[in-house]
């Protein structure tokens, strides 16, 4: 195969090295790479334990949504009971479902990545350690300080998909909706902060020679997963924005009455919210992809096969969201398109659940802890799928939409696609972290349990569906048939709950936590690399891959690996390192060197908290306080950026030679920004489909955009701001100081252009609480305002960094990136300015 880098392959043939190596190389990395003490728990980076924070913290969110369904149950056991009240009822069935989705089932497969990845790609860590702690506690303290509202009677009421107008200020005017929507707003950061991480760790970290089609398939699961959370995920982002900014200022983005449309929300909130389904199951199908080989000791059929089903998965996963709006009224023709496009998507779902079933069947199955599950999964899965074709048709959609049989299909596919997958990974992979093995005779009560649990509550709710029972009510009445499907239902959720509470039971019996690499062993006799012997600091050298089941094909290699004949046996510089390869062929590139142990990650997470929280009560003061004191951290964190050593380049292993250092588009940080502003592009976007969209729905309420020619000097000025950004690259070899001029130089001239174009838009008339043209045009002025605002806090870094001497060839990523942002802004800012004109025209 080709180089892609100009490396040569048959380097690779040194390795494995011979002989011993130096007495003291493995100290050093363990002292390096040290286990924390006390308070040091707050400011670990390395993913062995980031990773079991995050996951531990998911389950929890998991038991307690739980225990809101127990309550839910128990209300509906019998007609007309009063165990909770209506509104405490209508709070409790929100937080179940906002927690399931929003704080368990997504960040539940990311804590998994970050846990996962790093070993089954033989990395030292993930290329943004500090990035990864602050998604985490960012997710952390905002998830339970918006859990415990519900304590105080202030949690949401309107639904985990908060429509409008039931979700305005003149039908719910307390401060509930506002904690879901900055609640939630402020965690899908922390969800798309993961999402860059596993991207370019995927892409740029992976051990030298794991080509693409060498990669473990829970990492192709991971990266489309994370791709799917960069384009899907500012759609949320921006409706909440857009809802909570009608509510606390009065502008109608929903409000029918005054030029807005609440079908705008359910657009918005759908193109996220179906995907999401999809973002959800493919990291569990990853997880049964690599167990159901482990089970069967067979190599998995059809893996070429799987990867272009969840790439399929991933693209038609955005072309269904309208699959939940056919009761709206679209045009025939609308709904036949996505009605296909629903039935469409589980072609690919169903070729990955036939090869399991064939790599089942050719191999020698077991039916342990895993494989109980494994078998769970399929069974529950299908089902849910075949209910999820049946409501894609659009005359039977009519018919069960908003009744208990799409409760049932629901979490018929969230159960079977990801609950199920993702215990059968505790019990796959806890030996990988744990001293030991949880225990097989228990995992058979406990999957009996939650398996004849699950159908038992959810199966009933099918028929209670068809005959009527609509969903979101906290009661009704008898003598309409529904008494014994909802008795049998909570019955049945008592006795999954059973089985949640023996699985406890196991894991206090059981878990041990060993970070840095369990001594349970192998139990079920994986072939992939994350069980290579491993300490805080992964694997003590990183191999070289030939082969999709390393462990299997070569079985010397584990003792190789430990025996240090591999990739960087000890540290080259002295400090925490990895070898960044290349995205297609991971040839190594150069040494990065990552950052370690922080408190800044830390007080940055909980600064934003304060930002989102303080606002939702309307302390005001605190929250602009807490916001400054979070950028603040982040700058000081980021202070460290381009850490010099003294080596420009280091052997990392048999004679080869890589840079300590490179920059441009070869650099992981050049990767992350170029993710960072497809994020912003997808919100970007989604904004100026609102202002089509209402444009379309309410021309009534139209008003004439100041002309074409009023736009002339905006784009001058945002011409001049992109040339300015992109000539600070190039003025770098004559000065640091010079780029940095250029940098707030084009900062400068996009910040008048942004003020000119609000002053044609003032002059025209237009004001943002008259209409929802008015109210859209200003949102893109303020998304506009928020780019050169960040825009101007990063050349200003650079400029800081430049004075001190910071920032000089070749380590110069600070300007690259800040160079790529304003470049990204002008064009943005370019773009507003005429899309609001041309396309506004009544």
């Amino acid at each position: 195969m080709r180089s892609e880098t100009g490396f040569d392959p048959a380097l690779y043939d040194r390795f494995p090295t011979k002989g011993r190596r130096p007495k003291g190389e493995e100290d050093a990395l363990r002292r390096i790479w040290c286990k924390p003490k006390g308070w040091e728990y707050l400011t670990v980076v390395n993913n062995n334990y980031v990773g079991i924070y995050y996951l531990g913290t998911a389950f929890l969110f998991f038991l307690m949504a739980g225990v809101l369904a127990l309550l839910m149950r128990a209300q509906l056991a019998a007609p007309m009971l009063e165990i909770l009240p209506q509104g405490t009822y209508n709070q409790v069935f929100t937080m179940h479902g906002t927690v399931m989705m929003f704080l368990f089932a997504v960040p539940a497969v990311e804590a998994a990545g970050v846990l996962l990845l790093p070993q089954m790609l033989a990395a030292r860590d993930l290329p943004f350690p500090r990035l990864s702690a602050y998604a985490f506690w960012a997710y952390a303290v905002g998830g339970l300080c918006f859990f415990a509202s519900i304590f105080v009677g202030l949690a949401p009421d309107g639904g985990w998909f908060m429509y409008p107008p039931l979700t305005s200020k003149a039908f719910s005017p307390g401060i509930n909706t506002d904690f879901w929507l900055l609640g939630i707003g402020f965690i899908e950061i922390s969800a798309i902060a993961g999402a860059i991480e596993i991207i370019v760790g995927v892409l740029r970290t992976r051990a030298p020679g794991m080509s693409l089609d060498k990669m473990p398939i829970f990492a192709w699961s991971m990266l489309v997963f994370a791709v799917m959370i960069v384009i899907a995920f500012p759609s949320i982002i921006l409706g909440t924005l857009l809802l909570e900014i009608e509510r606390a200022l009065g502008w109608p983005f929903f409000d029918a009455t005054r030029g807005g449309d609440p079908m705008l929300w359910q657009h918005l909130f759908w193109f996220f919210g179906h995907p999401e389904v999809y973002i959800i199951f493919l990291p569990a199908a990853g997880m049964m992809s690599m167990i159901v080989a482990a089970v069967a000791r067979e190599e998995l059929v059809g893996y070429r096969l799987i990867v272009l089903a969840m790439l399929a998965t991933g693209f038609i996963s955005f072309g269904v969201w309208a699959h939940h709006m056919f009761t709206t009224g679209m045009p025939p023709m609308t709904t036949g398109f996505f009605s296909a496009a629903s039935m469409a998507v589980s072609v690919p779902a169903g070729l990955q659940v036939f090869s399991w079933i064939a790599t089942l069947a050719i191999g020698k199955r077991s039916f342990n802890a895993p494989g109980l599950f494994v078998l769970g999964s399929i069974t529950i899965f299908v089902t849910g799928g075949l209910t999820g074709v049946m409501v894609a048709m659009v005359p039977f959609d009519w018919q069960a939409h908003d009744s208990y049989f799409i409760v049932a299909h629901l979490h018929y596919v969230l159960i079977g696609g990801m609950v199920f997958p993702l215990f059968a990974a505790f019990y796959y992979w806890i030996p990988m972290v744990s001293r030991r093995a949880l225990s097989e005779p228990l995992a058979k009560w406990i999957f009996g349990l939650m398996f004849s649990g699950m159908n038992i509550a959810f199966l009933p709710m099918h028929l209670a569906g068809l005959q009527g029972m609509p969903r979101r009510v906290y009661t009704y009445l008898p003598g309409q048939g529904l008494e014994l499907p909802n008795l049998i239902s909570t019955i049945g959720a008592f006795m999954l709950a059973a089985g949640v509470l023996l699985f406890l039971i196991d894991l206090a019996r059981n878990f041990r936590l060993a970070p840095g690499g369990g001594n349970a062993g192998n139990v079920y006799d994986g072939g992939t690399l994350e069980w290579l012997p491993s300490e805080l600091y992964s694997t003590r050298s990183i191999p070289v891959v030939r082969s999709r089941e390393p462990l299997r094909d070569d079985p010397k290699l584990a003792d190789d690996v430990a025996a240090g004949r591999y990739f960087l046996p000890g540290s080259a510089t002295g400090l925490r390192e990895t070898i960044v390869t290349s995205p297609l062929l991971a040839e190594p590139q150069y040494l990065q060197i990552m950052p370690g142990p922080s408190a800044w990650p830390f007080a940055a997470a909980v600064f934003t908290a304060g930002f989102f929280l303080a606002l939702t009560v309307q302390a005001y003061m605190f929250g602009w306080v807490s916001g400054v004191l979070a950028v603040a951290s982040v700058l000081r964190w980021l202070w460290e950026t381009d850490r010099p050593v003294e080596q420009a380049e280091v052997d990392i292993g048999a004679g080869i030679m890589v840079p300590t250092y490179v920059t441009g588009p070869s650099s992981h940080g050049w990767w992350a920004m170029v993710i960072l502003l497809v994020v912003m592009a997808m919100i970007f976007i989604m904004a100026l489909f609102s202002l089509a969209f209402l444009w379309s729905n309410q021309p009534g309420f139209w008003t004439p955009p100041p002309t074409i020619g009023a736009a002339l000097p905006v784009a001058l000025l945002y011409g001049t701001a992109l040339v300015a950004a992109l000539a600070a690259r190039r003025l770098l070899p004559r000065g640091a100081g010079g780029s940095a001029g250029l940098l707030l130089f084009s900062v400068l001239a996009a910040g008048v252009a942004l003020w000119l174009d609000w002053s044609s838009w003032r002059a025209s008339g237009l004001v943002p609480q008259a209409s929802g043209q008015g109210a859209t045009i200003y949102a893109l002025q303020a998304l506009q305002a928020f780019a050169v605002g960040t825009g101007l806090l990063m050349a200003a870094f650079c400029a800081a960094r430049a004075l001190r001497g910071l920032v000089s060839l070749p380590r110069n990523n600070s300007v690259d990136l800040t160079m790529l942002f304003l470049a990204y802004t002008a064009v943005q800012g370019l773009v507003a300015a005429l899309f609001g004109r041309a396309f506004g025209m009544p």
